[in-house]
């Protein structure tokens, strides 16, 4: 490589000339063109590197004809893992050169619809949504070309892009930790119909059987919503009902969980000597609460991470065909001191 002349802030002009290539070389592997060799594109790379240079973004974009944005739909900011994720996107997103436009639908279906059209004040060029109330018939009735991935546990048509992560696995996942730790009476608070269950109450019952325990009608509660006071008063309607405590508790949330401990605590039960108590999504405050939480947490990171590689594919190569494009996020079990250690 040869010396950089020039003093000033890098410029792409300074790039070609550490390198040893042309400016157009330089754009080719700033814009991820294919047609530059690999050792070239690395020379490339090394001298960017070298001399600091930060390559205009607004520029590039404009160049591609794009904004440059993206926007993140969600049902909104106050439910702790959408504030999580949201993080995680920008995160993600800013890597990429691409500003996030976070828009709060509140689960409302006509906001919704309006949102998987495009409908923003900015130009956007892809949607991330995590929908409470989209499905088949909304997303064909679809007239927006703006690529869409979508997030979450609903049904799709194989030929929506979507990021999910596990939630019947999740769901067994649950019960499997709190019968090794001894539970064998299990109450699930955020509960889905028994006629149609939701996958990771889907889960919760497969494990139940296969570890040979009875279904309960009695131990599972539907809440309006995943949020402490739901999960606390759904919790006090249990305990009023039952002749038996359960001596496990599965909450569809974290958030969902603290309005059980909650309620669990002023009733005089121990947790979890009485009754354990685990949720899902790893919020930070699962960690500081006291007992400290057990969730069940999904790789947010990952979630954005595949849910932007997946978007990211869908502008660069509008024309190609896409099909049964699902990513899965992994999860993990993080054992804290509501649960019994498995015997």
């Amino acid at each position: 490589m040869t010396d950089r002349p020039h003093t000033g802030p890098p410029r792409m002009a300074d790039v070609a000339t550490v390198a040893g290539v042309s400016m157009k070389t330089v754009s080719n592997v700033i814009n991820g063109v294919d047609k530059v060799s690999a050792p070239t594109r690395q020379r490339v790379l090394s001298a960017i590197d070298e001399i600091g240079y930060l390559p205009n973004l607004s520029a590039r974009n404009l160049a591609r004809g794009r904004a440059g944005v993206i926007a993140l739909v969600v049902p909104g900011l106050e439910l702790p893992y959408f504030a999580s994720l949201a993080g995680k996107v920008v995160e993600a997103a800013e890597r990429r050169g691409w500003l996030v436009l976070i828009h709060q639908t509140g689960g409302d279906a006509a906001t919704e619809r309006a949102a998987l059209e495009g409908n923003f004040a900015q130009r956007i060029d892809g949607l991330i949504v995590s929908s409470q109330t989209t499905g088949p018939e909304e997303l064909a009735a679809r007239a927006s070309t703006v690529p869409l991935v979508m997030l979450g546990n609903r049904a799709f048509d194989p030929g929506t892009p979507h990021v999910d992560i596990d939630n019947h696995g999740a769901g067994k996942m649950a019960v499997q930790h709190l019968v090794a730790g001894g539970c064998r009476r299990i109450a699930m608070i955020g509960a889905s119909s028994l006629l149609a269950p939701a996958p990771r109450t889907q889960g919760f019952l497969e494990a139940l059987q296969e570890h040979g325990l009875p279904l309960r009608p009695d131990l599972l509660r539907q809440i309006p919503e995943n949020t402490g006071d739901a999960g606390e008063s759904a919790t006090e309607d249990l305990l009023e009902c039952v002749d038996e405590l359960p001596d496990g508790i599965v909450a569809i949330t974290d958030w969902v969980a603290q309005g059980v401990m909650r309620a669990l605590l002023r009733h005089e039960v121990r947790i979890p000597q009485d009754v354990a108590v685990i949720g899902f999504d790893d919020i930070p405050y699962a960690r500081t609460y006291y007992p400290s939480l057990t969730s069940i947490a999904p790789d947010r990171r990952q979630v954005a991470a595949r849910a932007l590689d997946v978007l990211d594919r869908l502008i660069s190569h509008p024309s190609d065909r896409v099909e049964d494009v699902e990513a899965r996020a992994p999860l993990r079990l993080l054992v804290r001191e509501s649960t019994r250690t498995p015997s």
